[in-house]
């Protein structure tokens, strides 16, 4: 495909790092952030956990049907406006949810704003991808995800000091401001910034068709699904698990969830040691390990203290496995990052709907333990397997004839 304006990778122009990494920020912790609260929305509408967590389907499932549209967008006019325009509407959508009157309205304007996140950190990856040559990309991305693991560690607290002393809609007034300062930060920068497009890439359905059709991509593809719905989906529980197990407030259970973000800064902040030493195919094998140890160790102990220790492992094992399977995806299509980001977002964040509503259902039914126990058996499956995957396609993954950036 032939770019018509200026290639980030071949411009003078300053990476916009701190800007992506603020976008990350937001994204994650409008994720996040209903975690602690699922108990306190619960309680207001008088209803149940289990019916609470449409929510965060509600976002999910949104976020990721979206890439759909928001990649070639992205190819075709450049991926900074769009991130630009997602930010606004993330801002609005995230602001409008803290006057939800029931939890109808609450779900609909969640998925307004799971919808609007979605321009932010794939599109992100995306234009990082344009670039950054792969052999510096995983670092690159480390420095970008420090906008994600501040808002894991930051997330928790927030939402369980509102939930306990102020209010769950004051959270979605907060990260409504944040959005809009952010946007403003973008709009002022934008024109001053590389970004790539392409005449070609709006809509291109030859390139998602591409991209099922090859077996290495599909992989990938499929890998990035079960990603989402072992990995993702068990998350969110662990919070009403910690409340209803051991009779926690609010702002102490965010605090426990924040020490998900302090594993992926560790991450973040060794992440040229971890690469180098351990490779693709042993940080699959170590991440595996740490998210089912953490698991286990979460529904096994008597002591709430321990899931301290558990939660910094499942943060330090998601990132180490999924930088992997996020730096592949950047490569499937060099020529149309944002289209092949798009599909694996898509199919990610499918697989953490898909996922929130299985180990819901498995909880209402068999309790806590047993469904977070069944979820870590899996992921130790989907270890071996994708350890299998990545050691057979070595090389990053590119389609004939492209060149990688």
């Amino acid at each position: 495909m032939n770019s018509t304006a200026t290639d980030p990778a071949s411009s003078t122009g300053t990476l916009p790092v701190g800007l992506l990494a603020a976008a990350a920020f937001l994204s994650a912790a409008g994720a996040r952030v209903i975690d602690p609260l699922l108990h306190v929305i619960a309680d207001d509408f008088a209803t149940s956990v289990p019916t609470v967590a449409v929510l965060i389907t509600a976002f999910t499932l949104p976020y990721g049907l979206n890439q759909l549209f928001l990649g070639p967008i992205g190819d075709r006019f450049g991926k900074l406006r769009v991130l630009l325009g997602a930010l606004a509407a993330y801002a609005v959508a995230t602001g409008a949810c803290a006057f939800a009157g029931d939890l109808p309205r609450l779900t609909v304007l969640r998925a307004f704003a799971g919808a609007a996140s979605g321009g932010l950190i794939p599109v992100a990856l995306a234009y990082i991808g344009d670039a950054v040559p792969y052999a510096q990309r995983q670092l690159t991305l480390s420095r970008f995800l420090t906008g994600a693991v501040l808002a894991n560690i930051v997330a928790g607290p927030i939402g369980g000091v509102f939930g306990e002393y102020l209010g769950w809609r004051g959270v979605f007034l907060l990260l409504s401001v944040l959005g809009a300062v952010v946007t403003l930060g973008l709009a002022l920068r934008i024109r001053h910034l590389p970004d790539r497009r392409s005449t070609r890439a709006t809509f291109n359905l030859a390139s998602f068709v591409w991209l099922f059709r090859q077996p290495t991509s599909r992989d990938l593809l499929l890998a990035s699904l079960v990603d989402g719905a072992l990995l993702g989906g068990c998350f969110p529980f662990i919070a009403p698990f910690l409340r209803e197990a051991f009779g926690l407030s609010y702002a102490v259970i965010g605090l426990v969830l924040a020490c998900f973000g302090i594993g992926a800064w560790i991450y973040t902040s060794f992440a040229r040691r971890i690469i180098a030493t351990l490779g693709e195919p042993g940080m699959i094998t170590m991440g595996g390990l740490l998210m089912a140890g953490g698991l286990v160790l979460s529904i096994a102990t008597s002591f709430w203290q321990a899931v301290i220790t558990a939660e910094i492992a499942l943060g330090l094992g998601y990132m180490i496995l999924h930088g992997v399977l996020q730096a592949r995806a950047t490569e499937m299509l060099p020529d149309a990052r944002a289209t092949a980001v798009s599909a694996f977002v898509a199919v990610l964040f499918l697989g953490q709907s898909l996922g929130a509503l299985a180990v819901g259902t498995m909880i209402a039914s068999l309790g806590y333990q047993n469904a977070l126990a069944i979820d870590a058996g899996l992921i130790l499956l989907f270890m071996l397997w994708l350890r299998g995957l990545i050691i057979r396609t070595e090389a990053p993954l590119k389609a004939p004839g492209q060149t990688s950036g």
